[in-house]
């Protein structure tokens, strides 16, 4: 069966973001056009980043898909760590803030920023 690896940020149960990977089967259609189950959504946005841009620490406000459609994007984790994502590439933004808690950026959330000659064009769509 084939699956599409599906890449995550979360916060866990540290109240720390981290990166986590889902198989996700694509049992639908046919062997020339494999399709996973239908996804809820709740819209789609899409945003322009210019060259130079970079956010603090923040956390998701929403529960949302974000694909990279042109630039590069690099997600920075509290630990240090980071990752950069190129045209054609995603990742699922479930970086909540957890219930009850009192942003604290030293903490919680990640960044993101710009990287490299080119804008930044990404599409979120929210799940």
């Amino acid at each position: 069966m084939t699956v599409f690896t599906q890449v995550i940020l979360y916060t866990d149960t540290d109240g720390r973001a981290k990166f986590r990977e889902k198989a996700v089967t694509l049992g639908e259609g046919s062997p020339q056009a494999m399709l996973s189950a239908l996804f809820p959504s709740g819209g789609f946005q899409l945003r322009h980043s210019p060259v130079g841009f970079r956010s603090q620490f923040h956390c998701s406000p929403y529960k949302q898909w974000v694909v990279i459609m042109g630039g590069e994007m690099e997600i920075g984790l509290q630990d240090g760590t980071s990752r950069i994502f190129r045209p054609g590439q995603h990742f699922y933004s479930a970086d909540l803030l957890p219930e009850g808690a009192t942003f604290d950026a030293a903490v919680h959330g990640h960044w993101s920023c710009q990287v490299g000659a080119d804008s930044l064009i990404t599409l979120f769509v929210r799940g």
